[in-house]
C-alpha cells in the first residue's frame, strides 16, 4: 500500500443543509463540489466531505463518543471566537495556552467537536500571515 496523503474526512450529519451553512457560510470553508446526497468543502489538500447520516439509525452521542473531532489552524484564535460567537456558535471549551499554541473548541449543528488551533512559531516569519479571525482576509 502506498498512502500519499489524506484525501478527505467524511462527516454523516443530520441535516445537510443545515451543515453546509454551518461549514460553508459560518466557518468560510468553499463548497468545491456538490451532489445531492454529498457535498466536498475546500480548495486544496484534505477535503471535509459532507453527507446525510442514514434516516433508520439514530445519530446518537457527541464526538467524544463517536471518537470524531475536526481540527482546524487558525491565524488569530482571539478574533476567530469573537467573530464564530457573534455567529452563534457553541463554545464547548473557551480559549486555553498551550505550550505548541492557543486552541479552544467550537460545536457543530450535529454537535462534534471542532478543536481550533492557533500555533506558536518560534520563528515568527513562519506565523501564517493573511487571515484575520477564522476566513481568511
Amino acid at each position: 500500500m502506498n498512502i500519499k496523503k489524506v484525501g478527505n474526512v467524511i462527516l454523516a450529519v443530520k441535516d445537510l443543509d443545515k451543515s453546509i451553512k454551518f461549514y460553508n457560510e459560518i466557518i468560510g470553508l468553499p463548497i468545491k463540489e456538490q451532489r445531492k446526497s454529498w457535498v466536498d468543502l475546500g480548495i486544496t489538500g484534505s477535503l471535509l466531505s459532507l453527507h446525510p447520516a442514514s434516516s433508520t439509525a439514530p445519530h446518537t452521542g457527541s464526538s467524544v463518543e463517536n471518537g470524531i473531532s475536526i481540527g482546524f489552524l487558525v491565524g488569530d484564535l482571539k478574533s476567530a471566537l469573537d467573530e464564530l460567537k457573534a455567529k452563534g456558535v457553541t463554545i464547548h471549551r473557551d480559549m486555553i495556552e498551550k505550550d505548541a499554541g492557543k486552541n479552544a473548541v467550537i460545536l457543530d449543528p450535529d454537535q462534534y467537536m471542532i478543536s481550533l488551533f492557533e500555533p506558536i512559531f518560534k520563528d515568527k516569519d513562519q506565523q501564517t500571515s493573511g487571515y484575520y479571525g477564522f476566513t481568511p482576509a
